[in-house]
């Protein structure tokens, strides 16, 4: 063939390549094992914080249920306190009610008695004055100045034994 193979281009071709990639190969690698471990460190990290928010997350699920839990029994509490506030409320207006119908209903008796008292008084004035007007016409009709005199002395007579009696 041609010779030695020293001779051959193609080796020397290998050889460089070899020497290349030796030379340049430990650089290459640190660099791409560094990239590499850069990147798993990120993704490290992001699985650490991904950790943390999830547990955070968690956390502020726990907690808001247990406020939802909370503030259900704070509006049942506050749903019986309104129940028993109404149903005092309904009693004490029912209260106050039948006391002003008793209240007006006294009012009211009160008047009829005052109507009456008045009607009766009306009635005896009337009447008193009807009889004042007869025995005016009687005395005027039947009582000549003869009566007049003996119901005067009948009168006197009978003066000592009224302040008696008295």
């Amino acid at each position: 063939m041609h010779g030695s193979i020293f001779a051959d281009p193609h080796f020397w071709e290998a050889v460089s390549f070899v020497i290349f990639f030796a030379l340049l190969g430990k650089t290459i690698w640190s660099k791409m094992t560094g990239m590499l471990d850069a990147r798993g460190e990120a993704v490290k990290a992001e699985l650490a914080e991904a950790s943390a928010l999830r547990a955070e997350a968690e956390a502020m699920l726990r907690q808001a249920e247990a406020d939802r839990t909370a503030a259900l029994a704070e509006a049942e509490q506050l749903l019986v306190r309104a129940k028993a506030e109404a149903g005092r409320v309904a009693a004490a207006a029912a209260a106050e009610a039948e006391a002003a119908a008793k209240r007006r209903e006294r009012m009211a008796l009160d008047r009829i008695a005052s109507a009456e008292a008045g009607a009766v008084m009306e009635v005896r004035n009337t009447a008193t004055d009807i009889a004042t007007a007869a025995a005016r016409a009687v005395i005027a009709e039947k009582l000549d100045a003869n009566a007049d005199a003996l119901l005067i002395d009948a009168a006197v007579a009978d003066l000592p034994h009224a302040l008696r009696a008295a």
